[in-house]
């Protein structure tokens, strides 16, 4: 009878044990949403690409700290290309690496996650932004260019205090 009740007492604590890190794991992943779309609002917040997917050959993993900044109504590029250019200055131009102010901001929020499209144009091309937010903070940016292949990335929304 003894052995009977020690079983059941250690089988209700490995159960209750149990749930309580589902709960904890659910507040985390409500906190993080949250954040996120925080940031999305307030068009403050940064993504750090991982992987490039040129629209021919294969994918390549990132091993430099490249990123997507958005601060209000201004974007910081710094993103490698890999792929065709049809028309671009002597040398190869600056590419995905430069400043500018955004227009046609739109903002979705969809079933798992948030759409955000906006284009920014430059000297040398004009670009079309259109980014895949997961509630979890992954992402996957798409970038469409008039003088050269689109190219897709995919990376992770930072997570820094809003200003």
């Amino acid at each position: 009878m003894r052995k009977i009740c020690l079983l059941f007492i250690l089988w209700a604590c490995v159960c209750l044990t149990g749930n309580a890190g589902t709960q904890a794991s659910e507040t985390k992943k409500d906190t993080t949403e949250i954040y996120i779309e925080k940031q999305l609002d307030n068009r403050c917040f940064t993504v750090d690409v991982s992987m490039a997917y040129p629209m021919r050959g294969r994918s390549i993993p990132l091993t430099s700290s490249y990123s997507l900044k958005m601060k209000n109504d201004s974007v910081d590029v710094y993103l490698p290309y890999f792929g065709r250019a049809y028309s671009v200055p002597y040398g190869g131009g600056k590419g995905l690496h430069f400043q500018s102010e955004i227009t046609g901001f739109c903002l979705e929020k969809k079933k798992k996650g948030y759409e955000v499209r906006f284009s920014s144009k430059t000297e040398e091309d004009v670009f079309d932004f259109y980014l895949d937010i997961s509630t979890g903070g992954s992402v996957t940016v798409s970038v469409t260019m008039y003088n050269r292949q689109p190219i897709r990335y995919s990376g992770e929304i930072v997570a820094e205090e809003m200003q």
